[in-house]
């Protein structure tokens, strides 16, 4: 008999996270323990890569980065999870794309494709955004889009955003 890790292995989720306003690095740190404590153990962090901002240009660059976990939350736990930790960085919504000191989005849950007036999983916007995929992909290449049936490294290869992605050196 062969035997899973686990009969009830939990849903992975990947989650991107954003900042472009105070000190990135420490606020994504931060962000990455407090899901960790609410939404479920983080099985595997990308590097942090600073990105230039999408929608509205006139901001600040972005540190984003692209954590995976195991969730027992549903879809919309996870998304309740997701906005308490940006409300704990102090993130204030004015207006869409504005800067913002946290963002977590939901890019993927398990192979869930989910569309409700709150959620739509997979992340609408993922297969437009080298920000998400550049990240997404060094964790998770083979990972499919459970819409599109392409694994997350060929989304990226065929990616038509050009805004630069570089990988973060922290200043010591």
């Amino acid at each position: 008999m062969h035997y899973h890790s686990s009969p009830f292995s939990l849903p992975t989720a990947y989650l991107l996270l954003g900042s472009n306003l105070g000190n990135r690095a420490a606020i994504l740190r931060a962000a990455v323990q407090q899901l960790h404590t609410s939404a479920g153990p983080v099985t595997a962090t990308s590097s942090l890569y600073e990105t230039a901002p999408w929608g509205l240009s006139d901001q600040p660059a972005y540190l984003n980065q692209v954590v995976q976990l195991d969730t027992a939350l549903s879809p919309e736990q996870l998304l309740a999870a997701c906005l308490q930790t940006e409300q704990r960085a102090g993130r204030t919504r004015r207006i869409r794309w504005d800067a913002r000191t946290l963002d977590v989005d939901i890019l993927l849950y398990a192979d869930l494709v989910l569309q409700t007036p709150e959620l739509t999983i997979p992340h609408p916007r993922l297969p437009e955004r080298r920000f998400a995929l550049v990240p997404l992909v060094e964790i998770a290449a083979d990972v499919v889009h459970p819409e599109l049936g392409s694994a997350v490294a060929k989304l990226l290869a065929v990616c038509a955003d050009e805004l630069d992605v570089e990988k973060y050196i922290e200043p010591s």
